[in-house]
């Protein structure tokens, strides 16, 4: 078998295309994540803790004087942005456990059906086995 057949027969298994939907899905939701965590959860936090900006707060490594945005402490050199860092954490966490829930209720919807699965499957294979001996007999 060619490489191109190989390919092609790889690529077109559903596994490899349910895995490139699931990445395009996963590109377009983390930009939400990142939407809720910059818009509506971290100035709530923000609220609680006496209004500050994490956004802002860094560790000026070039020596400039603090107090200064971050934008601007950057323009005069090295910066250790830790709340930016406080931020991605959060977002992680919150996608993190959006992504539990979601595996969490698949497993459970799959152990649901699973049962009634195999009941149908046994129906069906009863029943296609009883028509198939009933035709036998006939034709006897």
């Amino acid at each position: 078998m060619s490489a191109a057949k190989e390919f092609k027969k790889f690529a077109i298994k559903g596994n490899v295309i349910e895995l490139a939907v699931g990445v395009i899905i996963g590109g377009a939701f983390g930009k939400f994540v990142d939407w809720i965590v910059a818009d509506l959860v971290m100035p709530l936090v923000s609220r609680v803790f006496g209004g500050l900006d994490f956004s802002n707060y860094y560790l000026a490594l070039s020596g400039h004087t603090a107090g200064l945005s971050l934008v601007e402490a950057k323009k005069l050199g090295a910066v250790f942005a830790y709340g930016n860092f406080a931020t991605v954490a959060i977002n992680c966490v919150i996608l993190a456990f959006i992504v539990f829930m979601m595996v969490k209720q698949m497993n459970r919807m799959r152990r649901e059906n699973k049962p009634r699965c195999k009941h149908l499957l046994l129906r069906l294979k009863t029943s296609y086995c009883c028509a198939r001996f009933a035709t036998a007999c006939e034709s006897n």
